[in-house]
Formats: C-alpha cells, structure tokens, sequence
C-alpha cells in the first residue's frame, strides 16, 4: 500500500482530523489601531457638521417664514410665493440676487408660503396672489406692491431706497 492510500483510507475512516484553518486577519498593531480611530473622528466631526449646518439651515427657514418681523422697526420685503410655482420660485432667485450687500438690519427678506395657513391669511389680508412682493417700512404699513415677474437690477434700487426710508 502507498502512502497516498493509506491516508485516503484513514481519511475514510474518520481517524484522522485535518488541521483547523487559523484566521487570516492580521494582529491589531498601535498603528492600525490609531488610523482607525482617526476615520472614527473624522466621521464624528463630519457627521457634526453636518448636524450644525442642517440645524442653521432649519432656524434660517422659520425666521424667513416669520411675518410677525413686519412693523418691528425695519424695512421688509415679504414674497407672497407658491413653492410649486416655478414664476416664484424664478422671482425669490432674482428677489435674492437684488438684496445680495444689503445687512438684514437695513432691509427684512420674508417668505408668506400660500401652502401654509399664516401665508395664505396673510396674503388675502392684503388682497393679492402668489408672485408678489410686499414692501413695508419699518412701522409695518405696505409702502410698494410688485406683482409678477421682476429682474433683480430692477428690484435693487427700489430696496436701497425702502431701506434708507425706513
């Protein structure tokens, strides 16, 4: 009988237990250990900032979207918009565009969205549709109206002097 036989035949047997396969993970080094608790902070910090930026970005919308800032001392744009309405969405672009420079302490930036019910009751007191904008002075009585469409090189001038009136 030959060698490659006799282990065939003691394989069949069950005599005999092949060795158990060791892991192939490599050991932990400090090295290894240390750059893996650096992609952990990282992600932390990532994910924070994120957290932070989002929670900013949230408080910005609720301020724009605040129409009790009318009449409290400063000047103030107020957008009747629709945010499914593609012409307003095209007027608070352009409406942006023109208050680039402006401080928010010269000159408020308001949002009325008619999808909600302080937007929609806001707009009926003032008798007027989405795509519009509303110019107040800082006492809160409507000084302008401009309806539809407006370019921002337009609409510059018009908030500068709203803003110096106040």
């Amino acid at each position: 009988m030959t060698k490659t036989q006799s282990r065939a035949r003691t394989r069949k047997a069950g005599n005999s237990k092949a060795p158990a396969a060791e892991p192939a993970t490599p050991e932990m080094t400090r090295r290894r250990l240390l750059g893996r608790l650096g992609y952990g902070a990282l992600g932390v910090a990532a994910f924070g900032g994120a957290g932070i930026w989002g929670t900013r970005h949230v408080q910005a919308i609720n301020a724009e979207h605040d129409l009790s800032r009318v009449g409290q001392g400063v000047p103030t744009v107020v957008q009747i918009h629709d945010p499914q309405c593609p012409v307003c969405m095209a007027l608070q672009k352009q409406t942006r565009k023109a208050l680039r420079g402006i401080d928010e302490q010269d000159l408020l930036y308001l949002i009325a969205s008619i999808r909600t019910a302080e937007g929609s009751a806001f707009a009926g007191r003032f008798g007027v549709p989405h795509v519009t904008l509303l110019l107040f002075d800082g006492q809160g009585e409507l000084r302008q109206t401009l309806r539809g469409p407006q370019e921002a090189e337009h609409l510059r001038p018009i908030f500068e002097s709203l803003g110096r009136r106040g």
